[in-house]
């Protein structure tokens, strides 16, 4: 718990100042439209987290979600009778491109950095060849119903949110949390140990892939049908991470502070939304913090970031 106050910290403090920018954030309608916004993102990240902290990286979840997206309208085509197998299809396809990330980085010892780069290509691609730039088709209003309707006033994008939250804290929490979290701080002690270190590290994959499925589902359903809906949220959900306190190598951090990095960059980009700076400085702010927090971790951990470069 105490590694999370810092975030906990500066999210409080944006929140703040954005309740007194816009008086209507503090009405339960306007946080929970805040949460519905940023429940994507902060999925994303809690993916991010369990491959980074195994000592991984994925870059390719934002392709991976405009995949999802794209697959949807065109399979749809606004169909309501298709919603729930395309919903089953969209969720193995998340699982497959994990699976195959992991096995591709752990059985052929191709560094993760280049496996899912080489697959954000190969996903980008295969959208643009299918599609040529213009989406086609449309999503079912039972589909787009995940990402912008409600169960009364609480959005579902916030109830899944709720879920996926608890679901990361208890696995952290279980076995399997505690040998990836072993994987990440020591491969060769944790195979020592007996701990199956390509396992865990194809099963975190699966899990970010499955976490990117999820969030195309609600993206979906609150943005639209669009080529570009994943674009940059790879590296929206890697600063999220790093913005929480987990260290990249692996190793250290916490998934709650991953999800709490998210909120507060999603916080950040609406604080500025609402001074009206522009939208383009959102990377700029993205690369300051990842720099920032990679140079402190090496000041805290430095052999560990030697190690893992």
């Amino acid at each position: 718990m105490r590694r999370t106050l810092p975030i906990l910290a500066v999210l409080t403090v944006l929140l703040v100042a954005i309740a007194a920018a816009n008086p209507f954030f503090l009405e339960p309608a306007g946080f929970l439209a805040f949460l519905k916004r940023a429940a994507p993102l902060v999925i994303l990240a809690a993916g991010q987290y369990f491959v980074i902290v195994s000592g991984e990286f994925d870059l390719s979840v934002g392709s991976l979600v405009t995949v999802e997206v794209v697959v949807a309208a065109r399979l749809l085509d606004g169909e309501e009778s298709a919603t729930w197998w395309v919903l089953v299809l969209l969720i193995a396809i998340g699982l497959l491109v994990g699976l195959v990330n992991g096995a591709i980085t752990t059985a052929l010892r191709v560094p993760s950095f280049i496996t899912t780069l080489g697959m954000m290509l190969i996903l980008s691609g295969a959208v643009f060849l299918w599609t040529g730039g213009a989406p086609r088709g449309a999503l079912s209003e039972g589909f787009r119903a995940f990402g912008r309707g409600s169960l009364g006033p609480v959005p579902w994008s916030v109830i899944i949110l709720v879920v996926v939250a608890g679901a990361g804290i208890a696995l952290m929490r279980s076995d399997f949390g505690k040998r990836l979290m072993a994987t990440g701080d020591n491969e060769r002690a944790a195979a020592l140990s007996g701990i199956g270190v390509h396992r865990m590290r194809i099963l975190a994959f699966v899990i970010s892939g499955l976490a990117a499925a999820v969030a195309a589902i609600l993206l979906g359903g609150f943005a639209g049908v669009s080529a570009q809906v994943g674009q940059g949220l790879e590296f929206s959900a890697i600063t999220a991470v790093v913005l929480g306190g987990v260290v990249l190598g692996g190793g250290r951090g916490s998934v709650v502070a991953a999800m709490a990095g998210a909120l507060t960059l999603e916080a950040l980009f609406t604080l500025l939304n609402l001074y009206g700076i522009s939208g383009a400085l959102e990377y700029t702010v993205q690369g300051v913090i990842i720099i920032a927090a990679v140079a402190a971790g090496a000041l805290r951990f430095p052999f560990r970031l030697r190690v893992s470069t």
